[in-house]
């Protein structure tokens, strides 16, 4: 009884019970399977009879040419995909925020567009921009183009355009709806005091509008970085063999029949959750420096 009174009675123990079915969840497929990756990354393989510790997986992956041309590629599409969907999807939302009545319109769309799934978006950006796609057919029937031939490549291309495109397409209307959520009544009674005090329009929105939004969308913009370098059947079909980001390769190790390649494969992903968690921190200390120089 005094344990249950001690739960009940405290918040904080209150929530901690509530959190731990989900927490245990976590703690056993994402934890237990990122241990089990780097001990495989390392050289543990029971099933081959192989439990020597050694970094050769690494030393291999280092030396390899598909990784090594991945890692930029990787880097190129989750960082640009995520500024870009931030940007758009903060700037639909202050859009949407002043329509008035249109707005629930607007956020339903928004909150639609949730449900489709990233394959879906996949072929649809394949048919609209591929050489033989919509865009280059209208591109030729205006006479901007002669042919299919002269349609720039958008499509599994060497810079990952079409990539890019598929997640600034998806996460734009996820982004907009996180900065719709935050923006609540305290915001407009903070946005209505600056503005008795003589502060325009661009002073709201720089020092009241965008310091609110900053925490839930900076949250929302690492889940969408670490999806974006991390999602497999987005540049499985809109990118090239070679090269292609490291979830691609990862996975093609992964799935080798030749076991002996399984450490690399754990390497490589050990590699992409590695750049994902630095990006990730840096991104988190320039927004703690952000909010010192503002207070």
């Amino acid at each position: 009884m005094t344990f249950v009174h001690a739960v009940t009675s405290s918040p904080v123990m209150r929530r901690a019970v509530l959190l731990a079915p989900a927490m245990l969840v976590i703690g056993v497929f994402f934890i237990g399977g990122l241990a089990q990756a780097l001990a495989q990354s390392l050289g543990q393989q029971p099933l081959l009879g192989d439990s020597r510790w050694s970094f050769d997986a690494y030393r291999s992956a280092a030396t390899d040419p598909a990784v090594r041309s991945s890692i930029g590629l990787t880097l190129r599409i989750g960082i640009l995909s995520t500024l870009l969907a931030t940007v758009l999807g903060v700037g639909c939302a202050l859009v949407v925020r002043r329509l008035g009545s249109g707005r629930v319109w607007m956020t339903r769309l928004f909150q639609g567009t949730l449900a489709v799934p990233h394959l879906v978006g996949a072929l649809c950006i394949s048919l609209l921009l591929s050489p033989t796609g919509q865009v280059s057919r209208v591109a030729h029937a205006i006479g901007l183009v002669d042919g299919s031939q002269q349609f720039p490549a958008l499509v599994q291309d060497g810079f990952g355009w079409g990539i890019i495109a598929e997640y600034v397409w998806k996460e734009t209307p996820f982004m907009a709806v996180i900065a719709l959520a935050a923006m609540t009544a305290d915001l407009n009674r903070l946005e209505d005091v600056s503005r008795t005090l003589g502060a325009a329009r661009w002073q709201r929105l720089r020092h009241v509008t965008l310091p609110m939004l900053d925490a839930p969308v900076g949250a929302a913009a690492i889940l969408v970085l670490a999806f974006t370098m991390g999602s497999y059947e987005v540049p499985v079909l809109l990118g090239r063999p070679f090269p292609a980001p490291l979830s691609v390769v990862t996975y093609q190790s992964f799935s080798d029949t030749d076991l002996t390649s399984r450490p690399q494969a754990m390497a490589v992903a050990v590699l992409l959750a590695t750049l994902t968690t630095i990006i990730a921190g840096l991104y988190l200390m320039l927004v703690q420096l952000s909010r010192r120089r503002r207070t």
